[in-house]
């Protein structure tokens, strides 16, 4: 993961890193922190701890910003596109909103609600830095 988006948690075994591209307000990644490409390979503590962490972010996204419900993915496709494949666990974590949110002088409007997110060039503004720590901050103070 980038060094500049900025990191939102961290636990013992997983970090929750804000994605760049915030179509989806307060998108992020939640990476375990060893390597393990298969999730078959996790143990009961990380899969335990990775459960409490679910209900946090959830919990700190609707605090925040109003979040309806959330969706939640652990594809790793992409690492099979290379010829030597190196798969990591991760999931990617998208708040999901009935309504537009105000943040930052922004409005956040989830184009697609009660369907499939979106992903392609709907999902290519990428966010400033600026933007990028404000809402990291804003989502911290709900953990």
């Amino acid at each position: 993961m980038s060094d500049q988006r900025p990191r939102i948690i961290e636990t013992p075994y997983w970090e929750v890193i804000l994605m760049d591209k915030q179509l989806y307000l307060g998108r992020s990644v939640v990476v375990l922190k060893r390597p393990c490409g298969d999730m078959a390979e996790l143990n009961q503590e990380e899969i335990l701890d990775f459960f409490d962490l679910v209900r946090k972010l959830e919990s700190a996204l609707r605090q925040t910003f109003g979040a309806t419900m959330f969706n939640w993915g652990c594809l790793m496709n992409d690492a099979y596109r290379e010829t030597l494949p190196k798969p990591q666990v991760h999931w990617h974590f998208r708040p999901r909103y009935d309504h537009a949110v105000q943040f930052a002088g922004q409005t956040f409007a989830d184009p697609n609600f009660g369907h499939h997110y979106l992903r392609g060039p709907e999902d290519e503004a990428t966010a400033s830095a600026e933007l990028l720590n404000l809402i990291a901050t804003e989502i911290k103070k709900n953990l």
